[in-house]
């Protein structure tokens, strides 16, 4: 009976995004590199873009380690999509990080398989990318996803006018942006990664950002785990499931937490019938500790967990196994 009532809930949520004629115009904003979530995220991403849901305008770097840019730029490549846009920070502080496991998949991947920019820090600067593409766009068109630091972000609100467009950094974001996805924030409150690692960019998103913010927190990902199907699965050649059964046999070969494919998911299909939801504000302190403030007219919206993990696992996992048209 249980695995009817999956089934049914797949069958009923394949039928509702095929009906949807508009794809989502989304921007993905990446730390990859510390955690591997974010391969199963733009992999997520890639088989909702093959299905008609998304159309995806670029996948830039938040996190200024040099292997970031190329891993993105070969799951881009994998799934057919090898001229997608990339950016890196280009402005002063930020993060660099990679990963910690002994086999650094980060160096493997790119070793491995095609692309185009040898490092990070040869890629273009992230807020010209921003700019450039927004500015091209409907008004209240774009949804951006980030899975990582707030650092572009940041810089893209304080930009002025340049070549790409006549309005400052907010202003652009406020006529051309629809609504903010995050994987971020610990709630009701707490210290999470992507937050205290820059804090201050956190902080000024938080505050600043004119449009709807959605945020997934640490709670919502860590309860679902994803990989361990892909890790098994018998597809060759594949980054995905090479980052992912490189270190699920470091960290839990049940899986991962899945932190950033819940943000990703939520940009594009939206919360319902996944999660459960609450308004208020997200604030964010000096050394990256961040507070819940229930409010009906709060721009901020908090996810709540509804569906079982189990179930929303067996749906992440699916569009993680999804293989290049």
């Amino acid at each position: 009976m249980k695995t009817k009532r999956i089934i049914a809930f797949f069958a009923v949520t394949f039928l509702l995004a095929s009906c949807n004629p508009k794809p989502v115009r989304l921007i993905f904003d990446t730390d990859l590199g510390p955690d591997y979530d974010d391969v199963g995220a733009l992999a997520l991403l890639h088989a909702l873009a093959d299905s008609g849901q998304v159309k995806i305008l670029a996948t830039v770097s938040s996190n200024r380690d040099e292997r970031v840019v190329p891993c993105i730029e070969v799951i881009n490549t994998y799934f057919g999509r090898p001229d997608l846009p990339v950016g890196a920070p280009k402005s002063a502080g930020g993060v660099s990080l990679t990963s910690g496991h002994r086999v650094k998949w980060t160096d493997v991947l790119p070793e491995k398989y095609p692309h185009r920019t040898a490092k990070t820090s040869n890629a273009p600067d992230a807020v010209k990318v921003y700019r450039q593409l927004l500015d091209k766009q409907p008004d209240r068109s774009v949804v951006i996803c980030t899975a990582g630091f707030f650092t572009n972000l940041k810089d893209l609100l304080l930009s002025g006018p340049d070549e790409h467009s006549p309005l400052a950094g907010k202003e652009l974001v406020e006529r051309k942006v629809k609504r903010l996805v995050s994987m971020a924030g610990l709630f009701p409150e707490g210290k999470e990664f992507n937050v205290y690692c820059d804090a201050p960019s956190a902080a000024i998103v938080a505050k600043d950002w004119p449009t709807e913010i959605v945020l997934s927190g640490f709670e919502i990902g860590s309860a679902i785990l994803t990989g361990k199907q892909l890790a098994g699965s018998p597809v060759e050649n594949s980054p995905v499931k090479e980052a992912y059964a490189l270190c699920l046999a470091e960290d839990n070969p049940e899986g991962r937490m899945s932190w950033d494919l819940t943000a990703a998911l939520v940009a594009v299909k939206g919360y319902e019938p996944y999660f459960a939801s609450e308004r208020g504000t997200m604030s964010v302190n000096e050394e990256g500790y961040n507070r819940w403030t229930p409010s009906a007219g709060g721009k901020h919206i908090r996810l709540i967990s509804k569906l079982p993990p189990a179930q929303l696992a067996a749906l992440l996992e699916t569009y993680m196994m999804h293989q290049p048209k």
